[in-house]
């Protein structure tokens, strides 16, 4: 006899199980129609279908097109992370963190290939697979659900690349990639969204007289990927230490850096909003069961409300004064982008209501995380800590307080109880074995000096440095003037003027270009240049009470020497200093 069942509330894959006399005792068949007995779907009302296989063919087909589509949808959240990751750094960082989020993609396709995919869903037991090492021996009609996979792995190991930018070393970045990707995050999936998995097997509990199976229920991975990949970046965040100058640890001022493009965070959070639904919507793995399109509609509606009242809200917090007094795009963004991972975990279950109430309380949790680490003197660049960890903790449990028609707050009994124990079971394993290896991990890079670039490389920046290739180049630009003053960490100001000088480019710290216009040359002609300052100060000295000018020395040139680029550029490289000066800048 041939039974089918579907299983669309536990992210069920179309099962077939056969039971004939030789292969199936009574007891057997008890236990298997015990397992079944919580499933909100039987095909037919329960009743046992006789198909023939040939029948289910086509809709495996369509199925693994589904996959195929919505993974490749999928990986454009990377792209999304890296437009607001790129965007919230320093100029002088942004190849870094765009090669870096690249080779997510990359090294997801490798690791998972070889090692990812067996350990999540390879033959094994409940803790962890061992077969199908680098897919060998896997059925062709599983690709296309191990490809989907893989690209899920990426979307966990990219949080952390923002966590440790400006500061981490190429090499260290490549090898955590590699262990998360292929081990740390596999492992974790095994046990939450594999058949075999302890998390998602769950118990039999008997309520009211009858068997129900109660298990942890993640249905997009709020806990399974984004809270990986938030434990993750908070030991990386811990073993790295802070940027230079963020924390002032003589009068423990905090220095906020501001990240060099609003326009790429915000074309970023609508990539990950295309992202997060392809997301969501792929995660019922198959679309041609009974109940498979109403149930993908629901899960894609519901992520995009939970970021719309995401968005509002942490708009709201920050115009009414409870986290700042103005219309702040950033909040926009990372409020919308923390309630998409809140919703992961419940998009198939919760009514809509229920997935405005996730990201109504999604931006707080952020928050709340966010300030701790300041108070903790941990460095965050992208918040990424606080949106995944957050983000992803709340999305796991608020499953068991929302979901429709069982949870806390639609029935209050035993059940929905167990089901909250459940979940924190997830949280609390999640967290444990991820914190738990990333600290090994971590660890052993900044033991063997690996982990962290020298002070040297993090003031001149890694794109330079690492790269040798600016993602702003200053000869790209057209004809302009650039000049910059910031505020030092000594409270002090310092000026950088950038241009050409008779067709010469010239960078000079501490000194206005139109001093050598007056002095020595007669015409400038500018290109700009986006900079980072980390020099000369400005000295300032009173003329008129309530008046301050800048006392500049006077400019002599140190170096004139002509150069030829490949017989296409000419012209001359310049040094200038000012007259008694102690310093000297090259360009």
């Amino acid at each position: 006899m041939e039974a089918l069942f579907n299983d669309s509330s536990q992210r069920g894959i179309l099962q077939t199980i056969n039971f004939t006399s030789s292969n199936v005792s009574s007891s057997n068949l008890l236990g298997h129609a015990a397992n079944f007995a919580n499933m909100n779907t039987l095909i037919g009302n329960g009743t046992v279908l006789k198909k023939p296989y040939d029948e289910l063919m086509p809709r495996h087909y369509t199925d693994q097109l589904y996959l195929l589509v919505f993974g490749i949808m999928i990986l454009f959240m990377d792209l999304g992370f890296g437009l607001i990751e790129a965007g919230s750094v320093r100029t002088k960082n942004t190849t870094h963190i765009l090669i870096k989020n690249i080779l997510d993609s990359l090294a997801a396709g490798i690791a998972y290939w070889l090692f990812g995919f067996a350990l999540a869903f390879g033959k094994g037991n409940e803790f962890m697979g061992w077969t199908n090492w680098a897919m060998s021996g896997l059925d062709d009609n599983k690709i296309a659900f191990a490809f989907y996979q893989a690209m899920f792995a990426s979307t966990a190991t990219t949080i952390v690349a923002g966590a440790v930018s400006e500061r981490c070393e190429f090499i260290a970045y490549l090898l955590y990639s590699f262990i998360l990707t292929g081990l740390i995050y596999p492992v974790v999936t095994h046990w939450g969204w594999d058949y075999a998995g302890w998390l998602y097997k769950g118990s039999m509990y008997e309520f009211d007289g009858q068997l129900v199976k109660v298990g942890y229920e993640d249905f997009g991975g709020s806990g399974l990927v984004h809270l990986v990949g938030g434990t993750a970046a908070l030991v990386a965040t811990c073993f790295l230490g802070p940027r230079i100058g963020r924390f002032n640890k003589e009068t423990g001022k905090v220095n906020y850096f501001k990240g060099h493009s609003v326009a790429l965070q915000t074309i970023g959070i609508f990539v990950l909003l295309f992202g997060f639904m392809a997301l969501n919507a792929a995660a019922q793995h198959h679309i041609s069961h009974p109940g498979d399109a109403a149930t993908v509609s629901l899960a894609v509606f519901n992520t995009l409300v939970a970021a719309s009242i995401g968005g509002f809200t942490a708009l709201i917090t920050h115009r009414i004064g409870i986290f700042g007094n103005t219309w702040n795009i950033h909040g926009v963004i990372n409020g919308a982008f923390v309630a998409m991972v809140a919703i992961c975990g419940g998009c198939n279950s919760m009514r809509i209501w229920g997935a405005a109430v996730v990201g109504l309380v999604a931006p707080f949790y952020m928050k709340v995380i966010e300030l701790l680490l300041i108070k903790l003197k941990i460095d965050d660049p992208v918040n990424a800590v606080g949106i995944h960890f957050g983000g992803g903790s709340w999305g796991a449990i608020s499953v068991a307080f929302l979901k429709y028609d069982t949870g806390i707050l639609l029935a209050w009994n035993k059940r929905s109880v167990v089901m909250l124990g459940w979940q924190m079971a997830g949280v609390g394993a999640v967290i444990a074995w991820t914190g738990v290896l990333s600290v090994a991990l971590y660890g052993t890079l900044k033991l063997v000096g690996i982990f962290r670039v020298s002070e040297e490389v993090e003031r001149k920046g890694l794109d330079i440095s690492r790269h040798h290739q600016q993602a702003y180049p200053h000869e790209a630009y057209g004809y302009g003037h650039l000049h910059i003053v910031t505020a030092g960490e000594n409270g002090k100001l310092s000026s950088i003027e950038q241009g050409y000088v008779n067709k010469v480019f010239v960078t000079y710290e501490g000194h206005d270009l139109h001093e050598a216009e007056s002095r020595s040359i007669r015409t400038i002609h500018s290109v700009p240049s986006i900079v980072e300052m980390e020099s000369l100060d400005t000295e300032v000295s009173d003329v008129k009470p309530g008046h301050k000018v800048k006392a500049l020395p006077p400019l002599t040139w140190k170096r004139r020497q002509s150069y030829k680029n490949e017989g296409k550029h000419q012209g001359e490289l310049i040094q200038l200093n000012p007259i008694g000066g102690d310093k000297t800048v090259s360009v």
